[in-house]
């Protein structure tokens, strides 16, 4: 059963134990893989709840429904992400840097970049409960990367006939399409030194336009 605050408000259920603490991880982990492997509309509860053996009610003791499964999918992502990016962001030239770095790292984790290539893509579909997440995502994202555009050019406001946004938009999906073409040919794509390159020749651009 779900626990409630003095208040009187619902909290989600989660185990007491550290063997039921375990136990939701590894469903999260599989539900993860499968989802990265077969996508959310075609991976099934019954499915994931076969590779964890367990049964779906057992599943769904620890996550109330597919949605709020891949919602904690998508949170595990994400944490991975901040652990990695530390206690502060980086800005400006630094945090262009972590683009890149994130990109050299991908290489070391095959599932997590196929789950986020497979979910992004498939959340463009009608009614998909990722959808917003993603929405979200791209737009903090190109916030997040036009400022620091902004700051490793040293720009005070933002001339009107100069587009860092368009330039953010730009590394975004580079970095996106990378992703996909190494998971198809991952002998054949170097994802940091791309991103790197076309870093370097956006900041170069935006150089010339300043001057």
């Amino acid at each position: 059963m779900s626990e409630s605050t003095p208040n009187g408000d619902r909290q989600p259920r989660t185990g007491k134990s550290l063997k039921a603490q375990q136990r939701r991880q590894e469903i999260l982990q599989i539900a993860m893989d499968t989802f990265a492997a077969r996508g959310y509309n075609n991976a099934s509860l019954q499915e994931i709840a076969d590779r964890a053996g367990v049964t779906q009610a057992g599943v769904l003791h620890y996550f109330r429904s597919k949605p709020q499964l891949l919602t904690s999918v998508l949170a595990l992502r994400d944490e991975t992400d901040i652990e990695q990016l530390g206690p502060e962001r980086p800005r400006g030239l630094a945090f262009l840097n972590h683009l890149v770095d994130t990109a050299r790292r991908n290489t070391e984790r095959e599932g997590i970049v196929r789950l986020y290539a497979v979910l992004s893509a498939e959340s463009v579909t009608e009614g998909h409960p990722a959808q917003d997440y993603f929405r979200d995502r791209y737009a903090g994202l190109r916030a997040f990367v036009t400022e620091a555009l902004a700051e490793a050019c040293e720009l005070g406001e933002t001339r009107p006939d100069l587009d860092l946004e368009e330039a953010a938009t730009a590394i975004i999906a580079v970095m996106d399409g990378l992703q996909i073409q190494w998971l198809l040919a991952p002998d054949s794509v170097d994802m940091g030194a791309s991103t790197d390159r076309v870093i370097t020749a956006l900041l170069a651009d935006i150089a010339g336009k300043t001057a």
